[in-house]
C-alpha cells in the first residue's frame, strides 16, 4: 500500500499529469466562456427583438383570449435556464370580458417566469419549457346567476387556422406562493388553498399527458356545500400526486400514497371529468387514523356530532365522495370502518372491548338527495361492555340528522351485581341474581338526549337481592319480569321482604319510557300488592323515613343514580294493597284492603278496610311531609269491635284514668282525626286533633276506680265493681292533650251518668258529672223510651266534678251545676 502511495505521488509530479490538468482547465474555461457568450448573445437578441417577442406572445394570448391581459413589463433572466431563454413577466393581470359584473380577476401575479426554447423560437415556434408563477392569486368564479369568469378562451372554429403560425407546449409548471380560489355560488361550493409550493414535470403522449406533481398547500376552505362547512379546514396538505389526463375519457385522474393532511397520511384515488355540461367527480380515500383526528378533518355539520364520541385506538377508514362540481347540494359521501377490541367513549361513559362494523351515507335512499335528512349510520354486530355489563346490538340504525332517530335491537345477559358499577350504592345496591335483556328499540335523539322512546321486548331478573338505600328497602330472592309493549311497561313477579314483611308486587306503567325521559312527574305506576303479613308501621316508615339520598359529590358523568332517583322521587304510584294479616304496634287486623296513592311526596289512602277485634274498620287518610315529620289525616268507621281489645291495641289512646280491662263490650264509632308522625312511623305524643262519636253495646265497666270510690259511700248496696251498660255513647272533640266531652251518657245496671267537660291526658281535667241516685233497676221494665228518660233524673241527683288536683283526679261537689 505504501509503495502504491509513493508511485501515485510521483506520477502527480510528472509533466504528463500537468498537461492533462491544463487541458481540463482550458476546457472548463471554454465552456464558461461559451455560456457567457451565448447568454450575452441571447441578451442582445432579446433586447433587439424584445418588441417582436412581446408581439408574438401577445398574438398567441390574444388569439385565444376573450378579455384583457395586463403585463407591466417583460425582462430577460440572464443565464437562468440556459441554454433556453427565461422571460420574467411582472405584475400580470388576466380578466375576462364580464369582469365589470362579477369583479373577480381570474389571475393576478407579481411575476410569471416563462422558459422558452431558443431553437424553437428561431424556427417561429414558441415551445414553453417551463412556467413558474410567483406570488399570485388564481380565482375561478361562478355566480348564482350562472355568470363565470373562466370563459376567457375563444372557441376554435372548425377548419379555422391560427392567426399566428407559432405552436406551443408546456413541459414544467411551478407555483410559488399562489392563492387558488374556486368559488361556485350557484353550487354553494368553495375551495380556497394557499399553495406554498407546487412542482410538476409533464410527459406528453399523443393526446394524453402524465405528471408527478409535488404540492404543499394550506387548505383554508374545501367546502362541497358552504352551508355545511369545510373539510380539512386550515390543514397543510403535502405529498406527491400522480396526475393523468385521458383525452378519450376527457378526465383527469389523481392518485396519491401517504398524502399528508395535517399530521395524518392518506391514500387517495380521484377522477375529475372535464365535460363542458357536467363536471362529475369521485374521490376514494383510505387511512388509519384516530377518531378525534378524523373528526378534525370533516365539515362542521358532521364533526360537531361525532365529537361527542371517541375511540381510543386508531381505526381503518374508507371514504368515497361522489358528486358534480357543476351541481348544487352535497356530494354523496360514504364512510366505512371495522372496529375490533377498541374503547368507545360515549356521552354517558365508556364502552370497553368494543367491536362493530359501521357505515355512514348521506344518501341512504337513492334519489332522495344527499343531505342530513337522508343521512344514516348503520352499526352491525356491535358488542362491548358498559362498565362490566356486556351487551350486543346485532343491528342499529341512526337516521335523519335533522330529526334524528335510532332503531335496532339490544341484548345482554349479566350478573345483577354488576349494576353496582353504574348506580350509586347509596341509592341502590345489588347482589346475587342474573339479568337478561332482549329489547327492540326506537327513539328520537335531540341534543344527544333520548326522546319519544319505544322499547318492545322483555327484561328478566332471577334470584336478585336489591337494597333501596333512601328508604332502607330490601328486595330478597327477587324475580322480576319487565315486559315492554308499545302501550305500557308491565312489571311482574317482584317479591319484597323487609324484616317481618313479605310482599308480592306486580305493576303497570303506561307510556313509561316517554315519561321517564321527558315528564317523570306525570308517570303513574299502578301496583297490585299482596302480603301474607304486613307491619304497617314499618311499611309507613318506608315513606316517612327522611332517608339518605345518593351522594352528588362523588357522582360521575356515567352514573345513572341522579336521573333514576329523580324519576323515583317525582313519579306517582297507585298501590292496590291486599294483606292476609297486618299489624301496627299492638294493633292487629286481617283481610286488609286499601288503595294507596303516592303523589308529590304525599301518601293517600282510599277505601281502606280491615277486620280487627272481632269487627270491621273502614278508613281513608293521607300522609304528607311537614318539616322533618309528617302530617296525617284520617277518617274511620268502626263497626262492633271488641272495645277492650281495640283499646289495648291502641295503647288506650294515652288515657291513664282507666285501663282497657276496665271496660267490656262492642264499639261502634266514627272519627275524623289529624296528627303528626315522626320519622319511622311513630305517632307524636299529644298531636291528635279532630272529632269522634262512639256507641258501646253489650258493655260493662269492671272495677273502674273513680266509680268504685263513689260507690263505697253513695251506693253501698249496689254492685259497682261490675256495671252492665244499657247505653254508653258520646262524642268528643280532641285537641292535643285536651278532649272535649259532649253528651257522654252512661245507662247501666248500677247507676246512670251524664258527663260533660274537658278531659286531659296530662293536666287540666274538668268534668261535670250528673249522677241520679235512683236505682236503674226500677226502670228496666219500662219499654217506652220517653217515659224511661223522664224517670232518669227523679229522686236524689248528685252533681259532682272530676278535677285535676296536683296531677290526680279528685271528686268534688259541683255547686254551680245547671
Amino acid at each position: 500500500m505504501n509503495q502504491f502511495y509513493q508511485s501515485t505521488k510521483t506520477y502527480f509530479k510528472t509533466i504528463n499529469f500537468r498537461k492533462i490538468i491544463k487541458k481540463i482547465g482550458f476546457l472548463f474555461l471554454g465552456i464558461v466562456m461559451l455560456l457567457l457568450i451565448t447568454s450575452v448573445v441571447l441578451s442582445v437578441y432579446f433586447k433587439n427583438h424584445k418588441a417582436e417577442i412581446i408581439t408574438q406572445i401577445n398574438a398567441k394570448i390574444n388569439e385565444s383570449i376573450s378579455g384583457t391581459v395586463g403585463i407591466r413589463d417583460i425582462n430577460y433572466k440572464f443565464l437562468k435556464g440556459f441554454p433556453n431563454m427565461t422571460l420574467a413577466l411582472s405584475q400580470v393581470e388576466l380578466k375576462d370580458s364580464l369582469w365589470s359584473f362579477h369583479k373577480r380577476t381570474l389571475l393576478k401575479a407579481e411575476q410569471i417566469e416563462i422558459r422558452v426554447n431558443v431553437l424553437g423560437l428561431l424556427s417561429n415556434e414558441i415551445n414553453i419549457d417551463k412556467i413558474e408563477i410567483q406570488q399570485a392569486t388564481l380565482h375561478l368564479f361562478k355566480g348564482k346567476n350562472g355568470i363565470i369568469n373562466t370563459a376567457i378562451f375563444k372557441p376554435q372554429l372548425k377548419g379555422a387556422k391560427s392567426k399566428s403560425s407559432t405552436t406551443s407546449s408546456i413541459n414544467e409548471i411551478v407555483l410559488d406562493q399562489v392563492h387558488f380560489i374556486s368559488e361556485n355560488q350557484l353550487g354553494n361550493k368553495l375551495f380556497d388553498f394557499n399553495i406554498l409550493s407546487l412542482q410538476s414535470k409533464i410527459d406528453f403522449g399523443d393526446d394524453d399527458w402524465h405528471t408527478k406533481l409535488y404540492v404543499k398547500t394550506l387548505a383554508k376552505n374545501m367546502a362541497f356545500n358552504t352551508q355545511r362547512g369545510s373539510f380539512i379546514k386550515d390543514k397543510i396538505v403535502e405529498g406527491i400526486l400522480v396526475v393523468d389526463f385521458s383525452k378519450q375519457k376527457n378526465q383527469i385522474s389523481v392518485a396519491a400514497e401517504n398524502l399528508e393532511i395535517g399530521k395524518e397520511r392518506f391514500d387517495i384515488n380521484a377522477h375529475f371529468s372535464l365535460d363542458k355540461k357536467k363536471s362529475p367527480f369521485d374521490i376514494a380515500i383510505t387511512t388509519t387514523i384516530l377518531w378525534k383526528d378524523a373528526s378534525a378533518l370533516l365539515s362542521d355539520n358532521i364533526s360537531r356530532r361525532i365529537n361527542q364520541f371517541d375511540l381510543k385506538k386508531p381505526i381503518n377508514v374508507g371514504c368515497t365522495i361522489i358528486g358534480d362540481m357543476s351541481e348544487t347540494g352535497d356530494p354523496e359521501i360514504v364512510v366505512t370502518t371495522k372496529i375490533k377490541n377498541n374503547e368507545l367513549k360515549i356521552p354517558d361513559g365508556i364502552i370497553s372491548d368494543c367491536s362493530f362494523e359501521a357505515s355512514f351515507t348521506n344518501q341512504y335512499e337513492k334519489g332522495a338527495g344527499c343531505n342530513d335528512v337522508n343521512s344514516t349510520i348503520t352499526l352491525t354486530n356491535l358488542s362491548g361492555k358498559y362498565k362490566t355489563i356486556p351487551f350486543t346490538i346485532p343491528i342499529g340504525i341512526i337516521s335523519n340528522f335533522e330529526k334524528t332517530t335510532a332503531a335496532g335491537s339490544f341484548k345482554s345477559d349479566f350478573p345483577v351485581s354488576r349494576l353496582n358499577e353504574i348506580v350509586n350504592k347509596d341509592l341502590m345496591h345489588f347482589s346475587d341474581g342474573q339479568a337478561k335483556v332482549n329489547l327492540d328499540f326506537k327513539f328520537d335523539i335531540l341534543d344527544l338526549k333520548i326522546q319519544k322512546p319505544l322499547f318492545t321486548g322483555n327484561v328478566t331478573v332471577k334470584n336478585a337481592t336489591v337494597n333501596y338505600g333512601p328508604r332502607n328497602l330490601t328486595f330478597v330472592k327477587t324475580e322480576i319480569q319487565l315486559d315492554f309493549t308499545e302501550q305500557a311497561l308491565l312489571i311482574k313477579k317482584i317479591n319484597f321482604k323487609d324484616r317481618r314483611n313479605t310482599v308480592f308486587m306486580e305493576g303497570k306503567i303506561d307510556n313509561f319510557l316517554t315519561l321517564y325521559y321527558e315528564n317523570p312527574e306525570k308517570m303513574l305506576i299502578n301496583w297490585d300488592i299482596y302480603a301474607t303479613f304486613l307491619d304497617v308501621k314499618q311499611f309507613v316508615g318506608v315513606f316517612t323515613s327522611s332517608g339518605q339520598k345518593a351522594s352528588k359529590k362523588q357522582r360521575k358523568k356515567d352514573d345513572f343514580s341522579g336521573g333514576l332517583y329523580s324519576v323515583i322521587d317525582k313519579c306517582q304510584m297507585v298501590l292496590n294493597l291486599k294483606a292476609d294479616k297486618m299489624t301496627y304496634n299492638k294493633f292487629e287486623a286481617t283481610n286488609a284492603k286499601a288503595t294507596i296513592l303516592l303523589l308529590n311526596n304525599k301518601l293517600i289512602i282510599k277505601n281502606g278496610w280491615v277486620q280487627s277485634s272481632g269487627g270491621i274498620i273502614s278508613f281513608d287518610g293521607q300522609l304528607a311531609p311537614y318539616g322533618d315529620n309528617f302530617l296525617w289525616e284520617s277518617s274511620a268507621k268502626i263497626n262492633r269491635v271488641d272495645i277492650s281489645h281495640f283499646l289495648t291495641s291502641w295503647n288506650n289512646f294515652g288515657i291513664q284514668s282507666f285501663k282497657p280491662r276496665n271496660i267490656k263490650g262492642f264499639l261502634t264509632a266514627s272519627a275524623s282525626l289529624k296528627g303528626t308522625l315522626l320519622s319511622g312511623g311513630q305517632l307524636k305524643t299529644n298531636s291528635l286533633s279532630g272529632a269522634a262519636k262512639f256507641d258501646v253495646s253489650q258493655g260493662a265497666l269492671v272495677n273502674f276506680e273513680p266509680i268504685t270510690n263513689i260507690g263505697k259511700f253513695a251506693f253501698p248496696f249496689r254492685d259497682v265493681n261490675d256495671i252492665v251498660f244499657k247505653d254508653l255513647s258520646g262524642n268528643f272533640k280532641i285537641n292535643g292533650d285536651l278532649v272535649d266531652v259532649n253528651d257522654l251518657k252512661v245507662s247501666s245496671s248500677v247507676l246512670n251518668l251524664d258527663v260533660n267537660g274537658v278531659y286531659s291526658y296530662n293536666r287540666g281535667t274538668n268534668l261535670a258529672m250528673t249522677i241520679p241516685l235512683r236505682d236503674p233497676k226500677k226502670d228496666e221494665f219500662i219499654i217506652n223510651k220517653i217515659e224511661r228518660a223522664a224517670n232518669r233524673n227523679k229522686g236524689i241527683v248528685l252533681h259532682l266534678m272530676a278535677v285535676d288536683v296536683d296531677g290526680k283526679i279528685k271528686i268534688k261537689w259541683n255547686k254551680n251545676h245547671e
